[in-house]
């Protein structure tokens, strides 16, 4: 790509894809399917989201007023725990409120009285495998069980969000459907919509969109007057662009050449971390990092060539754990290489920060006619206005 900077690049073409994907489900289904910030909100492609969703979720007030200001409609909003000095203006930014406990909504109900008010319900039953994103482990502090619920809900409960997916397909889904209708389908009557929440990747390649379809034709069927709503985060962004950066060094010490790069993991990828999991690298193939460490069993098992092209690969913070493992390259790296992060653009940018004062990439846009647009970038005022 030759990017004179690091950078993050999204595809106008695919994020299109991945937009009429999501607009044909909507259809078909018949639910409303509106964009998670927590996963997505680089707010000058909104104009593009505009053609194709007309709402978004928001969990904050930042989100909101985003929501509001920029994508010029009013948010969908759930958040762990309103406060006291915020929550008047979220309720101005909101068409939907969801409490995430009975205290909460005993606390704010009688001043939310513009939004369609909702619980968070939590069917105690989730296929997220990563305990720090499963939603629904013993302990969890989202929502009330059911056991929790008075048989008559308040006059002002419209719906219920339950959310218990994460990158999920649509198997889940219908695994999941089992639990909460088992818990929760008797307050259904009283209710005007259910929100299924995030997780649910419909636009990766594997997904079973029909499945999809049939099971929420299968939910209206069952509960006609209810809205159904989606909010994925991830399946908007899903595959539409690489984060692309660059060799500045090569260091090696007891044998474990370290490529180290002008991103970082920590700063810049924090999900390879968190999760964890281990990118796709454009022309790389991921190896045990075993093979990096330089023995006499290793030089049996690999041959001179390819351990010479295999590295791990380090970011530029001064974090000792800010690094991931290994990756066979062609060929030999040197500085000035790009090193290409696939599928780099929801969850990220999102999620960076300015530990260490280390510069962001650049955000881009790639327009479907080849032409690069650069959307922002970061300079030393961004990292001193966040110490303020």
């Amino acid at each position: 790509m030759n990017s004179p900077t690091p950078i993050y690049i999204i595809e106008e073409r695919k994020l299109r894809r991945n937009l009429r994907l999501i607009a044909d489900v909507s259809r078909r289904a018949d639910v409303e399917i509106i964009l998670a910030f927590k996963a997505f909100a680089l707010w000058k492609t909104f104009p593009i989201f505009r053609e194709y969703i007309h709402a978004t979720t928001a969990s904050s007030l930042s989100e909101a007023l985003l929501a509001f200001k920029e994508f010029g409609a009013p948010a969908h909003t759930y958040s762990p725990a309103y406060t006291e000095t915020e929550f008047d203006e979220i309720v101005r930014c909101s068409s939907h409120l969801t409490f995430n406990s009975l205290s909460q909504y005993e606390r704010f109900h009688d001043r939310a009285t513009r939004c369609s008010l909702g619980l968070r319900v939590n069917p105690e039953y989730s296929e997220v495998g990563t305990l720090l994103y499963n939603p629904c482990a013993p302990g969890t502090r989202f929502g009330v069980n059911s056991d929790q619920l008075p048989e008559q809900l308040p006059a002002d409960i419209e719906g219920f969000h339950c959310h218990c997916h994460c990158e999920s397909g649509a198997d889940v889904l219908q695994r999941t459907l089992v639990h909460i209708e088992q818990k929760f389908s008797r307050w259904f009557p009283q209710l005007k919509w259910l929100n299924l929440g995030g997780g649910h990747l419909m636009t990766r390649k594997d997904y079973d969109v029909e499945l999809l379809v049939s099971l929420l034709e299968g939910l209206h069927q069952r509960y006609p007057w209810l809205h159904i709503i989606l909010e994925p985060g991830s399946a908007f962004a899903w595959q539409t662009g690489p984060l692309v950066s660059h060799v500045v060094d090569i260091v090696e010490d007891h044998g474990i050449k370290t490529a180290v790069l002008d991103v970082s993991f920590t700063c810049h990828m924090p999900d390879c971390l968190e999760m964890p999991y281990y990118p796709d690298v454009r022309g790389a193939e991921h190896v045990d990092e075993d093979s990096n460490i330089i023995s006499s069993l290793d030089q049996r098992k690999y041959a001179e060539q390819e351990a010479s092209n295999t590295y791990r690969l380090g970011g530029n913070s001064c974090l000792s754990g800010d690094f991931m493992a290994s990756w066979r390259f062609p060929h030999p790296l040197a500085v000035g290489d790009e090193v290409i992060f696939e599928d780099m653009i929801h969850y990220t940018t999102v999620k960076t920060c300015m530990f260490n004062g280390i510069t962001h990439p650049s955000i881009g846009m790639l327009h479907e006619d080849g032409t690069l647009e650069l959307l922002r970038r970061y300079d030393y005022e961004d990292y001193r206005n966040r110490m303020d």
